[in-house]
């Protein structure tokens, strides 16, 4: 039987000539991708962020290579990027076998990379693509997802039910001062207004007071009433009004993580409608790059395209001729500001894909299933009544947008149909 023979190994043996770090990582790797990218950009606006004098401080340019290759791994934590930095030998390799703690590596993403120094990293990335003929940035593909806050989920606030508290409480207040005035003959030339002003709230309990010391009450029920509104009610309208300047446009937001909005997710285990703190992204891809990106938090995607359009001007300066979406982003206000700037949309209606199931087409009475006679503009129901137009009807959606609606109605009987009247708002030529 043949003796088995195995390679030479021994861990401590010394080489007359050790190989360098380069040697032991492939030429195609990521890693010297990122390497040589981010070697041929400026970084002076980050190297500007330093002062003078002291002790040396670690290049900023390996500190962004280290951070961007890690982003690049899914690794964001600055204590497993300083393990990383022991351990691996591709960020031994591009750190020049610097070894950056985790506060120095946080230390520099907080305060050398804040002021959107790191997007405009992304948006150089994007312009070497482009020059290179690897994107033209003249079509957008667009899609959004919604991202989890870390943020608790129990600590919602809403805004309606903020509104309908301040309102209470201000109820109570105006009836506790009406009811404390009348009693000591106190007379107001004005009434409480509905919102109540803080200054005004404060003159009234004041003068209340005042009256009471001047008539020797300094004990009862009602002085004790008083002095609890004055004390507890101004600091509960004070929460109010932070929440609601908080909240802004939005519905609702997180205590703990304020600048989420509570949605819907698109993974939802429960299977129940559970909305989540987080927030709406919204990407734009060209033959598989990502070109740019936006983080909302108005959790409709309707919502979000003008918007994010805007930011594609602000970044390169220019705007895509094709835009590509799904149909969520399908309205009567997108559409009319995509012909407007002179863009063309392949993005679906909103209604594209109910109108292709069978109960829509199937129904009659739906203004789409209609016979319509374009030349004395009406329509047939299908008990063979004429619906003449009768007047345009404008409406305002949730987003501020006023559409202008199409009002039709039979003569011969009571039947009332509304219909849209989708108007794009083309370029002039």
């Amino acid at each position: 039987m043949a003796k088995v023979i195995h390679k030479f190994y021994n861990q401590n043996d010394s080489l007359l000539l050790p190989p360098s770090l380069g040697e032991l990582i492939s030429l195609t790797h990521p890693v010297r991708i990122v390497s040589d990218i981010l070697d041929k950009f400026d970084i002076s606006d980050i190297e500007a962020t330093y002062k003078s004098g002291g002790t040396r401080s670690y290049h900023p340019r390996m500190l962004l290579k280290v951070v961007v290759y890690a982003y690049l791994c899914n690794v964001y934590s600055g204590r497993q990027m300083e393990k990383l930095l022991h351990e691996n030998i591709h960020f031994m390799w591009l750190s020049g076998m610097n070894r950056p703690d985790f506060r120095t590596i946080n230390r520099f993403r907080s305060e050398r990379l804040s002021g959107g120094r790191l997007e405009g990293v992304f948006t150089k990335v994007v312009e070497l693509l482009n020059s290179e003929g690897l994107v033209s940035l003249n079509v957008q593909y667009i899609d959004g997802t919604k991202i989890e806050s870390v943020a608790n989920k129990y600590t919602f606030v809403w805004k309606g039910s903020v509104e309908k508290n301040k309102a209470k409480l201000i109820d109570k207040v105006r009836g506790v001062l009406s009811a404390a005035e009348e009693e000591l003959a106190i007379e107001e030339s004005a009434e409480i207004p509905e919102e109540l002003p803080q200054k005004e709230f404060e003159r009234r309990a004041e003068k209340i007071l005042s009256k009471m010391d001047e008539l020797g009450i300094s004990k009862g029920k009602q002085r004790r009433l008083i002095e609890k509104t004055a004390s507890e009610s101004k600091s509960k309208l004070d929460e109010y009004d932070r929440h609601l300047e908080t909240l802004g446009e939005r519905n609702s937001y997180s205590k703990t993580d304020p600048d989420a909005t509570f949605m819907r997710m698109k993974e939802d285990a429960m299977n129940n409608g559970q909305t989540k703190p987080g927030y709406n992204v919204q990407i734009s891809t060209e033959n598989q790059f990502i070109t740019n990106y936006g983080i909302f938090r108005n959790p409709n995607d309707q919502g979000t395209l003008i918007p994010y359009l805007d930011s594609f001007v602000q970044r390169y300066g220019m705007q895509s001729m094709d835009i590509v979406a799904d149909s969520g982003y399908g309205s009567e206000m997108n559409y009319e500001y995509l012909f407007a700037n002179c863009m063309t949309p392949y993005v679906k209606y909103n209604m594209f894909h109910a109108e292709m199931k069978s109960k829509y087409k199937n129904n009659p009475f739906l203004p789409g299933n209609m016979f319509y006679n374009v030349e004395k503009d009406f329509y047939v129901c299908p008990m063979g009544q004429h619906l003449d137009f009768i007047y345009y009807k404008k409406e305002k959606s949730d987003l501020g947008y006023i559409s202008t609606k199409s009002v039709y109605m039979a003569k011969d009987c009571s039947f009332v149909e509304q219909l849209s009247s989708v108007r794009f708002c083309r370029p002039k030529q």
